[in-house]
């Protein structure tokens, strides 16, 4: 079983906003969901460390997915990917994640046989997500030296829908899966209904973080709005990075945004299909369902191309939709009016 300083000290720094979801959970779900957490950030932080050439990001990703699956016993040491000055408290707290990651993989190995496979399963689709996009942006220049990359973008909506799924929408599989075998397992619902939206629910997520991180991702080479939709409006991946080009590319910006709000209205449907009864999972769903739309708004009105300024809701925001939804709770009609007040603003 995982340490209470792995699952509580160390999500929280590498995550604040995944911490307070994951602290409201039940205990019964809650080691196995942040253990799957820190798993997805150690191969996040591996695919995405600058400072080792991707051939190497490759080898070490894979040496980790082996790892997890319990195809390879040979303890790992990432040393190498933690040796430059970490500029951030998020990126101190991945080095010492990573410097911990056997202690992880030992507490993957404590839970029983039919979790230890759900967190399995769900890694294996978010690493090949991982390689998939390092090879598929394996230009980007790193801390060490070189100009900054041409910008590759996604070929299609196909595309862009495949890797939403790998890295967040079966996180919604995952997280129903677990919650179903711990919390509800005779609960009468509609289980087809529940996993497509709840896949829908992580897609949403995932394109919202897309489209907020649209500037940042460009300069780093990685375009994610699809080349053929680009194409249709007259525009290449490297005009995304002229934010004069910002009225040529709103329309494409809105029709995603528009897809991750379709998406969110999916993710507010399946928190509000569990059981009533399941009020800590309840809650852990609709905040991030909340957050993300109301982020959505901001996305609508700023400068979206403009990377010096990162658009975002405020810590006070997310409090405040925090203690509206604890206060909504036992009132169905106020409860079930969140979603449509968080999107109109």
């Amino acid at each position: 079983m995982a340490t209470p300083d792995l699952l509580i000290d160390l999500l929280k720094n590498v995550s604040r906003s995944f911490y307070l979801t994951v602290r409201v959970l039940p205990a019964a779900i809650r080691p196995q969901i942040g253990l799957a957490y820190l798993l997805a950030r150690a191969t996040d932080t591996i695919a995405d460390t600058e400072i080792i050439p991707v051939a190497g990001r490759l080898e070490a990703l894979n040496q980790l997915r082996k790892r997890i699956l319990g195809d390879a016993v040979e303890e790992l040491d990432f040393a190498s990917f933690t040796a430059g000055e970490a500029s951030s408290a998020a990126e101190r707290a991945e080095a010492v994640l990573l410097g911990r990651i056997e202690e992880a993989i030992q507490a993957l190995n404590g839970f029983v046989p039919e979790d230890q496979r759900r967190i399995r399963e769900v890694l294996e689709v978010i690493t090949s997500g991982q390689e998939l996009d390092l090879r598929r942006f394996g230009a980007v220049a790193t801390r060490t030296g070189g100009q900054a990359p041409a910008v590759t973008a996604l070929a299609t909506e196909v595309d862009l829908d495949d890797y939403t799924y790998r890295v967040a929408g079966c996180v919604g599989e995952f997280w129903t899966k677990m919650c179903r075998a711990h919390l509800f397992p005779s609960a009468e619902v509609d289980e087809a209904v529940l996993l497509a939206n709840a896949v829908r629910f992580g897609k949403g997520l995932q394109l919202v973080n897309i489209l907020r991180d649209l500037p940042k991702d460009l300069r780093l080479g990685r375009c994610y709005l699809p080349s053929t939709r680009l194409a249709e409006s007259g525009l290449t991946p490297a005009d995304l990075l002229v934010v004069a080009n910002e009225p040529r590319v709103r329309p494409l910006y809105e029709a995603h945004l528009d897809l991750a709000q379709a998406h969110l209205a999916a993710g507010w449907a399946y928190t509000n299909a569990l059981p009533r009864g399941c009020v800590r999972v309840r809650l852990a769903c609709a905040w991030p369902v909340l957050i993300g739309v109301k982020t959505i708004g901001r996305l609508r009105e700023g400068r979206f191309l403009d990377a010096t300024r990162r658009i975002k809701i405020t810590r006070a925001e997310v409090r405040g939709i925090m203690v509206r939804s604890l206060a909504r709770y036992p009132f169905a009609r106020a409860w079930g009016r969140q979603f449509e007040q968080a999107a109109s603003g």
